[in-house]
């Protein structure tokens, strides 16, 4: 059911179309159901302190990537180069703590501001010489790749243990990490709700013409989603470099760019931009932490499980995307916005949850 029943004041009932957060939700917890279900019966128990474990950490260096995705993907931008900002960031950590507590401080400052860094370059080719994003950010990410492959022939640098608690220590079954991507996530939603920057990329998003004539910067706001994209990634890369106990060079090969956005559209937002959240992004990255945990329980043939993922995400892709036909089918119809009470204002995101933010960028803002 993709519909909630309420009761007005007046005893008459109206329905309220579910939306997308609430849905990648709603799905999260049909696929914990599912996938218990498959594990009891190969007499195993998804629910073990181990798997729980397994999952959190799956989903939390992930996770920090999907944010800065979503922050990206919001302003109808991408960034192909976030894994190798994550590989270049590990080392950079390694390297400059080599193994001194003291220099921790530094490396994290260092890892933060080559990240933001990258990102700002990122955005600045987008906005200024008007590059397609894809390839920008894919140009940028080969870039750093070429300097990779010709400094770093393996692993380098030493982290102090003390720092490899970071991607190591728990507290109960739930690792710090994980705690530490959950408020990144609470910090992001925050973020898009409460400030005027936030309110701004879903403008943007939207439609950047009107966020223009609007008075909105656009090209201020999506060089600050690109930047903190990018510091996002940088933070997965000092996960990586915690619990590697090194810097590796190699990580761009794991396929994040392309997984966190599958997260971010598997959780409800828009490639085309101006819709979704962080709430169903990091729903998106819980299902396929999941995912990959059933899978390797029962022991599923790799390319029979990237077959299942990818069925999956096209799935959930062709249920937003006929949601959304659904929806501009019915405000023809009805000549309005289907029922909801109301016609939503251009660019605002009618299917996210309730309390989500609507731009500001039709109001004039500055």
């Amino acid at each position: 059911m993709s519909r909630a029943v309420a009761v007005t004041g007046t005893g008459r009932t109206t329905r309220r179309r579910l939306g997308a957060t609430e849905l990648v939700w709603l799905a999260l917890a049909a696929v914990v159901v599912i996938g218990a279900v498959l594990v009891a019966l190969d007499d195993q128990n998804l629910f073990s302190i181990a798997n729980i474990r397994d999952m959190l950490s799956r989903s939390s260096l992930l996770g920090f990537v999907a944010i800065g995705q979503t922050l990206v993907i919001l302003c109808r931008s991408l960034d192909l180069s976030v894994g190798y900002v994550m590989a270049l960031s590990s080392l950079i950590a390694a390297t400059t703590m080599n193994g001194d507590p003291a220099r921790v401080p530094l490396a994290i400052g260092a890892v933060l501001l080559v990240a933001g860094g990258i990102g700002l370059c990122n955005g600045l080719i987008v906005t200024v010489l008007k590059v397609n994003p894809f390839i920008a950010t894919l140009g940028v990410g080969l870039i750093i790749k070429g300097y990779l492959d010709t400094e770093y022939q393996g692993p380098a640098g030493d982290v102090p243990s003390s720092f490899q608690q970071f991607g190591f220590s728990r507290i109960g079954p739930v690792p710090v990490s994980t705690l530490v991507m959950l408020l990144v996530a609470v910090a992001g939603i925050l973020f898009l709700r409460r400030t005027r920057t936030g309110y701004h990329m879903f403008a943007v998003g939207g439609s950047a013409d009107v966020a223009r004539l609007s008075g909105i910067r656009t090209g201020r706001v999506l060089v600050t989603a690109h930047v903190l994209c990018s510091v996002a990634a940088g933070i997965a890369g000092l996960l990586i470099a915690a619990r590697f106990g090194t810097g590796s060079a190699l990580v761009y090969n794991s396929g994040y760019d392309l997984e966190s956005i599958a997260a971010v559209v598997l959780g409800g937002t828009l490639l085309m931009g101006g819709r979704g959240g962080i709430g169903g992004t990091i729903a998106g990255v819980l299902i396929l932490a999941v995912l990959d945990t059933v899978f390797n329980i029962l022991a599923i043939d790799p390319f029979f499980k990237d077959v299942l993922r990818g069925t999956i995400i096209v799935a959930a892709v062709a249920i937003y995307a006929r949601r959304q036909l659904d929806r501009r089918a019915s405000r023809i119809r009805f000549g309005g916005d289907g029922g909801s009470g109301g016609s939503a204002p251009p660019g605002a995101p009618p299917d996210n949850a309730p309390g989500d933010p609507v731009p500001a960028g039709q109001g004039g803002a500055r």
